[in-house]
């Protein structure tokens, strides 16, 4: 970024005047008396979003089971409507997003259908720093296809322990790799990854490829159809802020809606026929055919009210703003953190375009340090060993409260 910054609090609420978005933050829950930097793990819950759960909980209250059909929001066409609303967030046409499921059982759904080894391609690609949920549904994955996955699934190594080279996760997609799984964000030190041009690369190769976008959509701009990605997938609680265990979402490319789920239930069931209660499947041609359960209406109530927040406030000005945030987090590091005494170690690549949304702070007493953070009501995240995560989030975070949280910093070592 190209702004220039001071070290006073003074500058901080100056920055907090100057940002456009700083109206946001009056439509949020704030724990009480406590700087939140969690946004990366659990997003806070907005007046919105409050708003449609409660109106849901009021259909369920006032119409029962007319609630599936009734003519102003029937639950029936839930799922779908919101793949519609988040369709622009993530490049996508409606029809190929849909609210269902969580992301590992959305993940499993998803490769189930687009793994299909080969004798000559039979490998899964992931990397070794992927979230562990991911790697062990694709361990189980493997399994189901009866083959070994210490021999079937290749992992992509780190040279530092923090990001992944992007030419060597390009080397590694062989002709004995039949799938890619990827991150779209690492999960401990946020790096971004390419998406566009690693797709393309296991595009050329003849690889079709998936992307986990759990840490990346509602704060990076997406181009799914443009980039020409397979699949994607990703939960919704953390910067889409639908709340704890809400709906997650999955994508399918519209070239790929002839192929056949290989985990079906009622609801990927042609739409218009659904309650013929036919005993042969017929799996609508859309996203919506890769939903297996009756959708979480009360769930993914939140996502209706928590999606207009974001629509509102554009997501190209979300991605300005938290690069702008995690670009002053890094200046105050340089700066105030890097040295003796104090000694923090930056875990988060320093190009804009190779992060997300959090900056990873390493240090040898890292959980110390959190938990002495967390008794100065600064509300973080902390990954064992050395790894302390803060996420400035741009719709009810401030520059003031970043600040805030280096002096924080700076004086519990101090006093230490």
């Amino acid at each position: 970024m190209s702004d220039s910054y001071e070290f006073s609090i003074d500058h901080a609420k100056k920055l907090d005047a100057d940002d456009p978005l700083n109206h946001l933050r009056e439509h949020f829950f704030i724990p009480r008396d406590s700087i939140y930097l969690n946004g990366n793990s659990l997003g806070l819950l907005s007046k919105e979003a409050a708003t449609t759960v409660l109106r849901v909980l009021d259909e369920w209250k006032n119409l029962g089971v007319q609630g599936w059909l009734n003519e102003e929001n029937p639950w029936f066409f839930q799922a779908e409507n919101l793949g519609k609303k988040i369709a622009p967030i993530i490049g996508a046409k409606p029809e190929e997003v849909v609210a269902t499921g969580t992301t590992t059982i959305n993940l499993h759904s998803l490769v189930s259908t687009f793994y299909q080894p080969t004798e000559e391609r039979n490998k899964i690609l992931a990397d070794e720093l992927n979230f562990p949920t991911d790697i062990y549904a694709l361990q189980s994955q493997v399994k189901l296809k009866g083959l070994d996955p210490k021999k079937h699934l290749k992992l992509v190594k780190s040279e530092d322990g923090r990001t992944l080279d992007e030419a060597r996760i390009k080397r590694a997609i062989t002709k004995d790799v039949a799938l890619v799984i990827l991150p779209s964000v690492l999960f401990r030190s946020g790096q971004l990854l390419d998406i566009e041009g690693i797709t393309k690369n296991a595009h050329n190769k003849g690889v079709l490829i998936g992307w986990d976008c759990s840490h990346s959509v509602g704060v990076v701009p997406h181009k799914f159809d443009e980039w020409n990605v397979d699949f994607a997938f990703w939960c919704s609680y953390k910067y889409l802020n639908a709340g704890p265990g809400a709906s997650a979402f999955l994508y399918v490319n519209e070239k790929h809606f002839d192929k056949e789920s290989a985990l079906t239930g009622w609801f990927g069931y042609v739409k218009e026929k659904q309650f013929e209660m036919n005993l042969h499947f017929e799996q609508a041609k859309s996203a919506g055919g890769w939903q297996i359960s009756s959708p979480a209406i009360i769930g993914s109530a939140t996502l209706e009210g928590a999606l207009n927040v974001i629509l509102r406030a554009g997501i190209e000005n979300i991605r300005h703003k938290s690069m702008k945030m995690t670009a002053y987090l890094i200046y105050l590091f340089d700066n105030l953190l890097a040295e003796e005494p104090y000694n923090f170690t930056l875990g988060t690549p320093r190009m804009p375009n190779q992060r997300g949304g959090h900056i990873a702070l390493e240090h040898e007493d890292a959980q110390r340090i959190h938990e002495k953070l967390l008794e100065e009501n600064v509300i973080h995240d902390f990954r064992p060993p050395n790894v302390i995560r803060i996420t400035p989030c741009a719709l009810y975070n401030t520059f003031t409260e970043i600040w805030q949280t280096v002096s924080k910093l700076r004086k519990i070592i101090d006093e230490e």
